[in-house]
């Protein structure tokens, strides 16, 4: 096999040993077979520095500090925290314009959509519009999305809805459970300021995508459930979310509950939504249509129950909501006694999921944007946000899909569009909340199930299902569980599966045979390549994941079982017994104490069955451990090759040499 100067290079750059510590082996067969190169030692504290590292800090946070006087690198501090401070010397009136109509627009989204969520959260209507006052002003200074508005949404609502009501029912004690909502969301802001300031993002990703979609299409089949009471006027109503419990409230209030008015409000205003909607989605340039479509609703159905005075009639209405801003709330914390827990607890899953859905949004939009995005700012900006709204009478906000779509099609440029709603919704507060009045319950509903009803992905469910069978498997979980039990449940199983897969991934890595490719010196995978050869008289198996203790036995037990096939396979058609066994160790990127064990106790199996071991193309960190183990003197020097190539070559002869 030929050898060139230019794999020399490639090769001694990912060992990181020089070409002067390499000499060729002898000439097999006439090639000249490469030594596999073996890393130079390294410090054990610039081991340990070099793995927290890439651990913690593996985007390099602290670049742009290097070689800097004291006086820049305190103003670097200062933008790192508050990025507006950064971008704000270069904006300009035109980013300006764009900003003012984003944020008028998705202001007039948010404004019914959150009168509508505090009711899911079973909180009064003037908490949702606090929700979307004061956190937006705080992410506007501190987070690095562009494009994402934030605000209360449908799920984390519902959630928080569940688990405070799970604690305290709200009609019987509501200043209780207000107390308990703002103690939830002050500790959902303590969970994700500290995940980023501790750099711990990556925790969030155990959830993985199909749970997610999953989980968010069971909440919104759940909560369009909890929207027929007010859609249909049934005033007494389950307080449980499954669909059995609530189907079974419907048709028991079918004779005396429904209210026929407010069912033809509800069709009437959710029939011009979702045609809005789909007009908007159909068409990018009438995106302004399906932002507008929810306050034109709430507008016109007020104005029409007004005048009819439908109220009189059996149609439910908002009836009041608070005037003024949002007042102080840190002396109504639970920061001592039984509900400290129950909120600490609650907070964090609320803290939890609302992250995981921000930074799904936020990355998003960067993407299609083409701009960076820092995860663990954002789950810095969005926890202060939350511990202030907490001391503000606000609930738990995030990024809200729907309006942060909405702020991208209006061409928003920076978070100046979060301040311009904020202002709306400020000015709103003050001046027209009494108009509110008469907002019938039917148009929030409809509201609602219009708004969520996006979080219903088939096309995503399909794709999984196409894709990987045990993603899928998470995603009906979380589904089901949501749907037929609880939001708690759910999310419980989506967890739960989503760390199943991984254990499983973990303990029970892939295996595969090789066989040469015709023409090459290429050895792949003989099931994607059928037309490869096995070469006789050689087992080639490689190991697609790194050996741990997790998983070190059943790689052993797999590699054996392999070799038991392949000689029960020969056996039958009469061909030579299996004299080597070549392991490739490309992807095997870290082996510890207990693959080493296993390592040896296959070499000793092996030598029971008179077949010879040897090792393809190892790296650098394995290689170090097979050297401080003293495995390699085990096996022999000669058995380590740098492909499985020069294993084969090496080995060819030999099984001439011992045929008779």
């Amino acid at each position: 096999m030929s050898h060139r100067i230019g794999d020399d290079v490639n090769v001694d750059r990912i060992t990181g040993v020089s070409a002067s510590d390499k000499s060729p082996s002898p000439p097999v067969d006439g090639r000249y077979v490469h030594k596999v190169g073996t890393p130079q030692k390294e410090n054990l504290l610039n081991e340990f520095r070099s793995m927290f590292r890439e651990m913690f800090f593996p985007d390099d946070p602290l670049r742009s500090f290097k070689d800097q006087p004291r006086s820049r690198k305190l103003l670097l501090g200062v933008e790192a925290v508050f990025p507006i401070l950064q971008w704000g010397r270069q904006y300009t009136l035109s980013k300006f314009k764009k900003d003012l109509i984003a944020g008028i627009t998705i202001a007039s989204l948010c404004i019914p959509q959150d009168i509508a969520y505090a009711k899911l959260a079973n909180l009064s209507p003037q908490y949702g519009l606090y929700s979307s006052f004061v956190p937006p002003l705080i992410y506007a200074f501190m987070g690095s999305s562009r494009d994402i508005a934030i605000g209360p949404v449908a799920v984390v609502s519902l959630l928080l809805g569940t688990l405070l009501h799970n604690e305290i029912d709200p009609v019987k004690d509501p200043l209780e459970y207000r107390r308990l909502a703002f103690t939830a969301t002050f500790f959902a802001g303590i969970t994700q300021a500290t995940l980023g300031c501790l750099r711990l993002g990556f925790l969030i990703d155990f959830l993985s995508h199909a749970a997610t979609v999953g989980f968010m299409a069971g909440a919104a089949i759940t909560i369009m459930l909890q929207q027929l009471k007010g859609f249909l006027g049934i005033k007494k109503f389950t307080t449980k979310t499954d669909i059995v419990s609530v189907m079974r409230s419907v048709f028991r209030a079918i004779h005396h509950g429904w209210n026929w008015q407010t069912i033809v409000i509800g069709v009437c205003f959710l029939a011009f939504l979702l045609v809005a909607k789909y007009i908007g989605k159909k068409n990018k340039k009438f995106f302004w249509i399906a932002a507008l479509a929810p306050l034109t609703s709430v507008i016109l159905a007020t104005f029409f129950v007004f005048i009819t005075r439908a109220d009189k009639h059996g149609v439910q209405i908002v009836q009041h909501i608070k005037k003024g801003i949002n007042p102080p709330s840190a002396h109504q914390l639970f920061l001592s006694g039984p509900y400290l827990g129950k909120g600490f607890r609650i907070g964090v899953v609320a803290g939890v999921i609302a992250l995981t859905e921000a930074i799904a949004i936020g990355r998003a939009f960067a993407a299609l944007k083409d701009y960076p995005i820092d995860g663990n700012k954002e789950m810095v900006a969005l926890g202060t946000m939350n511990i202030v709204g907490s001391l503000t009478s606000c609930y738990v906000a995030t990024g809200s899909f729907s309006r942060s779509a909405v702020n991208f099609m209006a061409g928003c440029e920076t978070t100046v569009s979060n301040i311009v709603m904020s202002i709306i919704v400020f000015l709103t507060l003050e001046l027209i909340t009494p108009l509110f009045k008469y907002i019938p319950n039917a148009i929030l509903a409809a509201i609602i199930i219009s708004a969520v009803s996006g979080l219903i992905d088939v096309n995503a469910m399909i794709l999984i299902w196409k894709i990987d069978k045990f993603d899928f498997i998470a995603c009906m979980g979380a589904f089901f569980g949501v749907v037929f039990v609880s939001v708690e449940i759910g999310l419980l199983i989506a967890v739960s599966i989503s760390f199943a897969k991984i254990l499983l991934q973990v303990t029970r890595p892939r295996t595969a045979l090789l066989g040469n490719i015709p023409a090459t010196s290429v050895y792949r995978n003989v099931q994607q390549y059928p037309e490869a050869t096995k070469v006789s008289g050689i087992l080639i198996v490689r190991v697609d994941s790194s050996i741990y203790f997790s998983n070190s036995n059943y790689v052993k037990e797999r590699i054996l079982r392999w070799l038991a096939d392949e000689e029960e396979q020969n056996h039958k058609k009469n061909l030579p017994r299996i004299q080597y066994l070549i392991i490739e160790m490309s992807p095997v990127i870290d082996i510890d104490t207990s693959g080493i064990h296993a390592l040896e106790d296959l070499y000793r199996s092996l030598e029971k069955r008179d077949v010879k071991l040897a090792l393809a193309n190892p790296g650098p960190v394995v290689v170090s451990k097979l050297y401080a183990s003293n495995y390699v003197d085990l096996i022999g020097q000669d058995k380590l090759f740098l492909t499985v190539a020069n294993a084969v070559h090496a080995c060819v002869p030999k099984l001439e040499d011992e045929e008779p």
